[in-house]
């Protein structure tokens, strides 16, 4: 596939969107990993027996306990390290993978039509994203040399 940029229709602005355009990643790291924080920290405080009871055993999941301290883990210091740039790529694939789960277990509902999978769909599609892409140049994986 031939990378072939579009014309702008005014060309005198290439040099902010070039300038630019590397923030745009950091934004979106940012965002995404600030917004995964809110849902795990409840959890976090609540503590790893209710996370269990609310989030696990009455969808019938199991093992609760140990699977409680994956989310909390994943939704706390994985959107903080998606949003430092830290290990960028594990914790996001780490939780794509967990939205993923989230949106079997919601199926086939849509959002509309009561809690539905196309919230944890879209989380999981940005994490992707994300994990493809990589923490980008402004990130601590660039700080330190090291990406997974």
């Amino acid at each position: 596939m031939e990378k072939t940029a579009p014309r702008l229709l005014i060309p005198q602005l290439k040099p902010f969107y070039d300038r630019v355009e590397p923030l745009s990643w950091l934004l979106i790291r940012l965002t995404a990993g600030l917004m995964i924080i809110p849902h795990g920290w409840p959890k976090l405080m609540m503590g790893i027996n209710a996370t269990a009871q609310m989030a696990l055993v009455k969808r019938g999941i199991a093992p609760a306990e140990p699977l409680a301290v994956v989310l909390i883990t994943l939704e706390t210091l994985g959107g903080l390290c998606v949003a430092l740039g830290l290990f960028t790529r594990f914790w996001a694939a780490a939780i794509t993978i967990e939205m993923l789960v989230i949106v079997y277990h919601h199926l086939p509902k849509f959002g509309w039509t009561g809690p539905g999978y196309e919230y944890p769909l879209m989380w999981a599609l940005v994490m992707l994203a994300i994990a493809l892409r990589g923490g980008g140049p402004y990130s601590l994986d660039r700080v330190i040399g090291r990406e997974l």
